[in-house]
């Protein structure tokens, strides 16, 4: 017995290494081709988090013909498009550039001009409640380290004042909303030339100056950054598994240690991924809360808000057809990404951009917008992608979020309601990189050794040819951990093949109501890529007594929305006898309306005493021949009208005006008198 101990421990060694290779991403589980979501209408909701509302940096366009309009904003007609559609009341990022602006400081007239067009946009968001985030960037000339607008600046007094004049101005004179970002993408040369110190520095004086104008005016002034490329950049070379060297840790640590403002982070997030924000650090925990646990360390609020202030849907190139004809691919990859941005902890979004970038001069060219125009002729009017239509289908969710779970690696589902409506979001998004965006996300539960081993398979060939089958795993020299990893993004990439080119099926059930609705259905898929109606593609009635189950079809790279609005009552025409005088009245047979019944009293409103009813000496009096129908109903007197006669309801006889005393009547009450027979009567 003693013998076969060690044997013993090793198959009890070997087990748990697997049963740690199956716990790396819990999110992973067996894909059926058929789906079923179960939602009970009564179950938990939350308030909707405000990072599913429509929220986005108004780049675009590129280089402006006309030098009073800002270089990188996009194309008025896009602007109007969105405000008119959307509205401005979530999170909207704009770029804005000192040195563009002092360009043109020999030109008073168009600095002016410039500087009011800024200020117009921003002035709409404001106003519209929404919540400006003013990128500031860009040198002015004079005032950087080298020539070039996006030089460090090394007169950093100046360089404070300009940006203290113009914070002063728009927050504390013109009262916008603005959040106060310090810098674009630092860490990449071709957006800030210097070093970490000096980015230190010049938020340092841009930190200076919001504090003073907090204290002259006593107002809030939200300041925050450092906005890089990726959570865990750096303007030196830095990647996931240093965490601790990025420039958000760093920048944490020395808005402490200077008592500087800190009141969001942010940075930009490019990825094919929709689970991008769920990805885990090498301490065993998310990268958001290791963020968070970064803030109560230097003493600052856990509730920071973080904000991914630029994010798409990326690949290897700056113009995909994922974002350009087969612009729905793009599309569905929104919903998703949102989705667990929130389930990870993410405060607020901004997606880049609402335009794309066709400025051919610096080489600027990317299709990454909401909207598009001819590249080659930019003068030429833009077009909406199918995108939009995404987003103007999140713009309908409603204002509490169920908080039911649903598990599927590709197919999502985003559950709402509002008082008076139902909303279901359905998307189906394949990743293209599923596989090596799996092992991106696991690598970090290797240690040193095994990460080299894997990381050389990624960068050569043959990690092509591992998905494709042509190399056995069984073949490299790998750690049992390396290579569970390995068969999952395998398993992962023909899943994605399969899915990719293949319909699923999804049934809704839904419990918990009554009534009628009318079902409203919206569908982004690939047989629209621009300028794409937005209007429901079928509306039935569903009747909720009975319960609702159904099944709807999702193609690859689509999404649907499902409107549930509760189907009016149908209201009924009132009965009412008009006044018929004695000439007007030939004949004894009533109309539709006036046919022979017992008469309802109408409805007393509040503050309206119930009519009172007059004795039968106040009525008409008809003699008993005449006198063929024993119910009649009374009219309504309005206040000011001439008293009616009320005449037997089966056949209206007539009646002289000898045998007929007027009905009397108070002004302000309305008469409610049921049938009244001839005994009645007298």
């Amino acid at each position: 017995m003693v013998k076969k101990l060690p044997v013993i421990l090793h198959w009890a060694w070997l087990f748990l290494i697997f049963s740690l290779l199956f716990c790396l991403r819990p999110s992973f589980a067996q894909v059926s081709d058929d789906l079923e979501f179960n939602l009970d209408l009564d179950s938990a909701v939350v308030n909707l988090p405000k990072i599913y509302k429509p929220s986005v940096d108004l780049s675009g366009r590129g280089k402006q013909h006309d030098k009073t309009l800002p270089q990188t904003l996009a194309a008025s007609d896009a602007l109007a498009a969105w405000q008119a559609d959307l509205g401005f009341r979530n999170f909207y990022r704009i770029q804005y550039n000192l040195w563009e602006i002092q360009q043109l400081a020999n030109d008073k007239d168009s600095r002016q001009k410039l500087l009011n067009n800024y200020e117009e946009i921003i002035k709409k968001i404001s106003d519209s409640g929404g919540t400006v985030i003013l990128d500031l960037f860009g040198t002015p000339d004079g005032l950087g380290t080298v020539l070039d607008k996006n030089s460090a600046p090394h007169n950093l007094k100046a360089y404070k004042e300009l940006v203290k004049e113009t914070i002063r101005k728009l927050s504390c004179e013109k009262k916008y909303n603005i959040w106060y970002e310090v810098w674009n993408a630092p860490d990449i040369g071709d957006f800030f030339l210097g070093q970490r110190s000096e980015y230190f520095n010049l938020y340092r004086v841009v930190g200076e100056a919001v504090k003073e104008l907090r204290q002259e005016n006593k107002i809030q002034i939200p300041l925050g950054g450092p906005s890089v490329s990726s959570w865990f950049r750096n303007i030196e070379p830095n990647n996931i598994l240093s965490p601790e060297h990025s420039l958000i840790y760093e920048l944490i640590k020395y808005c402490y240690s200077y008592r500087l403002p800190l009141d969001f982070i942010s940075w930009h997030a490019y990825s094919s991924d929709p689970a991008e924000e769920k990805q885990d650090t090498i301490y065993k925990k998310p990268f958001v809360e290791l963020i968070r646990e970064w803030l109560t360390y230097f003493k600052f609020s856990s509730n920071l808000p973080l904000l991914v202030d630029e994010w798409s849907f990326d690949g290897s190139a700056n113009i995909l057809a994922a974002r350009g004809k087969n612009a729905h691919i793009s599309a569905s990859y929104i919903p998703g990404r949102i989705k667990n941005m929130s389930e990870a902890g993410i405060d607020y979004q901004t997606y880049f951009c609402l335009e794309d970038f066709g400025d051919n001069e610096a080489g600027a060219i990317r299709n990454l917008g909401i909207f598009s125009f001819d590249l080659a002729r930019r003068e030429n009017k833009e077009y909406a992608k199918a995108n939009y239509n995404v987003w103007r289908m999140l713009g309908l969710l409603g204002q509490d979020l169920f908080t039911a779970k649903f598990s599927d690696e590709f197919v999502g589902v985003i559950s709402t309601r509002s008082p008076d409506y139902l909303a279901l979001l359905i998307y189906n998004y394949i990743d293209p990189q599923a596989a090596m965006n799996y092992i991106s996300h696991n690598i970090v539960y290797l240690n040193s050794v095994e990460q080299k081993a894997i990381l050389g398979i990624v960068k050569s060939d043959r990690m092509k040819k591992i998905l494709a089958g042509q190399l056995s795993l069984a073949t490299l020299r790998l750690s049992v951990k390396t290579k569970g990893i390995l068969s999952r993004a395998i398993e992962l990439n023909n899943l994605a093949n399969k899915f990719s080119t293949t319909n699923r099926k999804i049934k809704i059930s839904l419990k918990g109501i009554k009534d009628t609705y009318i079902l409203s259905q919206y569908v982004m898929d690939n047989s629209c890529s621009r300028n794409c109606e937005f209007k429901p593609s079928s509306e039935k009635d569903v009747d909720f007594n009975q319960g609702y189950a159904d099944t709807i079809e999702l193609s690859p790279f689509s999404v649907q929305l499902l409107v549930f609005k509760k189907k009016p009552a149908e209201i009924k025409p009132v009965a009412a006898l008009t006044t018929t005088s004695q000439a007007e009245t030939k004949s004894s047979e009533a109309k539709p309306e006036e046919k022979s019944s017992e008469a309802k009293a109408p409805e007393v409103k509040p503050g309206e005493k119930p009519a009172e009813i007059k004795p039968a000496a106040a009525l008409t009096t008809t003699s008993q021949a005449e006198t063929k129908s024993s119910e009649a109903k009374a009219p309504e007197v309005k206040p000011g009208d001439k008293p009616t006669e009320i005449k037997p309801a089966a056949a209206l006889t007539t009646t002289s005006q000898a045998e007929t005393k007027s009905v009397e009547a108070k002004p302000e009450e309305k008469t409610a008198v049921k049938g009244i027979n001839n005994a009645e009567a007298k």
